[in-house]
């Protein structure tokens, strides 16, 4: 989890609650402060990694290599602004897993949340949703026979949580599956509050910089795939 000392309070919460289940927690400092965490309990349980103004994918791509990370059944890779009260860890690996999920996130209770795609959203009365459905006079709505993102296949980057071979592939930008194995957990869900994050009060600018990055990522990838003849892309864009 990428964190600042601002959001000490939810961190806080999500640290607690996943150290309590048994799990191994990293927190990426992006603001350079480490020794502020000092005053909770548990700050010699976690290990700590500090970079400033880095995103958590900046640290996840050096510190999260697979080979490193291979002990572990799932990767859990957070933002700091989440609420856990309805969420248990241990039930949700427990879902993934029976699932057959590779790749997925808890819902959002959409009450509370700051929701940008309705696939995210908690659907009540399910345990785990794997597309949406969004009527559209246009045709460019979702429905059952949909297979695009976000209409299928997809989960938003704030909350994901990978199993370890997911993980291999994803830090290698490589993609796999994409409908069948990917998918929302309705039973064990969060509040997304949208906070500002890598220290900043503009939320505008923190979306630009994510939207800059993920230029430069698309930019790689275009490149990368130029470059390799074997490579033939699975989902291909209908012109």
């Amino acid at each position: 989890m990428a964190v600042g000392i601002k959001q000490k309070d939810l961190v806080g919460k999500m640290v607690k609650k996943f150290i309590s289940s048994g799990f191994v927690v990293m927190l990426f400092h992006y603001d350079g402060n480490v020794d502020e965490w000092k005053q909770f309990q548990w700050n010699e349980l976690v290990i700590h990694v500090s970079a400033v103004n880095q995103t958590k994918w900046w640290f996840a791509k050096r510190f999260l290599h697979p080979d490193i990370v291979a002990e572990y059944s799932y990767i859990f890779l957070w933002d700091e602004d989440l609420g856990v009260d309805n969420f248990n860890p241990q039930r949700y690996v427990s879902i993934i897993r029976k699932e057959g999920l590779e790749i997925s996130q808890p819902a959002l209770d959409s009450s509370k949340s700051e929701v940008h795609h309705l696939i995210t959203a908690r659907v009540k009365g399910s345990t785990v949703h794997r597309r949406t459905y969004k009527p559209n006079a246009n045709g460019t709505g979702c429905d059952e026979n949909s297979t695009v993102p976000t209409c299928t296949g997809w989960i938003e980057v704030m909350a994901p949580v990978f199993s370890r071979a997911a993980w291999r592939c994803v830090w290698y930008m490589i993609q796999g599956d994409r409908t069948k194995k990917i998918g929302v957990v309705d039973a064990e869900y969060l509040i997304h509050y949208g906070c500002p994050t890598l220290g900043g009060p503009d939320k505008n600018e923190v979306r630009r910089e994510s939207y800059n990055e993920m230029k430069m990522f698309r930019r790689k990838w275009e490149t990368a795939a130029k470059k390799d003849e074997c490579w033939i892309d699975p989902y291909p864009v209908k012109q």
